[in-house]
C-alpha cells in the first residue's frame, strides 16, 4: 500500500516537473518574438495594491528595439552589466568579487546580470529566497539559450520598473521627462539608469546628489565602452 502511494507520488512529481519544463520553454519561445505587454512584477504590484487597498496605476507601453534610445540601451549596460555581451547569463567575475568581498567582512552585494533581472522581472516574484533564485537561474539559462542578446536587452528595457507603477522605458521617459523613449539624451538615460538600484526611492527628474554622481559615472562608463557605436556588437 505504502509502496503504491510512493510510486504514485513520484509519478505526480515527475509529470509536474515535466509539465513545468515544457511550459517554461514554450513561454520563453513565445516571448522571443511576441511583444511583452506585462510581467510578473506588474502583476505582483497590482495584487499588492488590492490587498493593501492602496490603488496603483500601472503605466506601461511596449516599444520595439528601434524605438528605444541608443543612449538608454548603452546606459543600462554601463550601469548594470558591462560584460553583458561576454557572459552566458551569469557574470562569474562579479560573483567571485562579491563572494570575496563578503568573506573579507564587507556587505554581500548583488552580482545580478541583465539576463537574470529580465528573467526575474518577467517570470517571477520579487523577494529573496533560494527557491526563487533556483527558478531565476532556470529562466536565465533558457532566455540565454533561446533569445539573442538584443532581445534580452529589448525586453529588459520594456519591463524594468522605474517608479511605483512605472514600467518600461517609454513610461519612464514620459513620467520623468515628458518625452518618448526614443528621444532620451545621454544625460537623461544615465539618470534613469542611475536610479535602477532603488527606482521607487529615487527620482530621475529631481535627482539627489547621489544620483547625479552615479549618473556622471555611468556617462564615463558609456564613453569607455565606445559610445553608442558599442551597440554595433549586437
Amino acid at each position: 500500500m505504502i509502496a503504491r502511494w510512493r510510486r504514485r507520488l513520484w509519478g505526480w512529481l515527475w509529470r509536474a516537473c515535466l509539465g513545468f519544463v515544457v511550459l517554461s520553454v514554450l513561454l520563453v519561445l513565445l516571448f522571443r518574438q511576441a511583444p511583452v505587454f506585462g510581467s510578473m512584477v506588474m502583476v505582483e504590484r497590482k495584487v499588492h495594491s488590492w490587498v493593501s487597498r492602496e490603488p496603483i496605476d500601472i503605466q506601461h507601453r511596449w516599444r520595439p528595439w528601434e524605438a528605444l534610445s541608443d543612449h538608454a540601451k548603452l546606459a543600462v549596460i554601463a550601469a548594470e552589466d558591462q560584460r553583458f555581451l561576454e557572459h552566458h547569463g551569469f557574470d562569474l567575475v562579479e560573483i567571485r568579487r562579491a563572494w570575496q568581498a563578503s568573506r573579507n567582512g564587507g556587505r554581500l552585494r548583488g552580482a545580478s546580470t541583465l539576463s537574470q533581472q529580465t528573467a526575474k522581472n518577467l517570470f517571477l516574484w520579487t523577494g529573496r529566497s533560494w527557491i526563487r533564485k533556483g527558478f531565476e537561474a532556470w529562466f536565465t539559462l533558457l532566455i540565454e539559450a533561446l533569445w539573442p542578446k538584443q532581445r534580452i536587452l529589448e525586453v529588459y528595457l520594456n519591463i524594468a520598473e522605474w517608479d511605483s507603477g512605472v514600467f518600461g522605458l517609454e513610461a519612464a521617459a514620459q513620467h520623468y521627462f515628458g518625452i518618448s523613449a526614443g528621444q532620451l539624451s545621454a544625460a537623461q538615460a544615465s539618470r534613469l539608469a542611475a536610479i535602477l538600484p532603488d527606482p521607487r526611492g529615487r527620482d530621475a527628474a529631481r535627482p539627489s546628489p547621489g544620483v547625479v554622481q552615479r549618473s556622471a559615472w555611468i556617462r564615463r562608463q558609456m564613453s569607455n565602452l565606445g559610445g553608442v557605436a558599442y551597440l554595433q556588437n549586437f
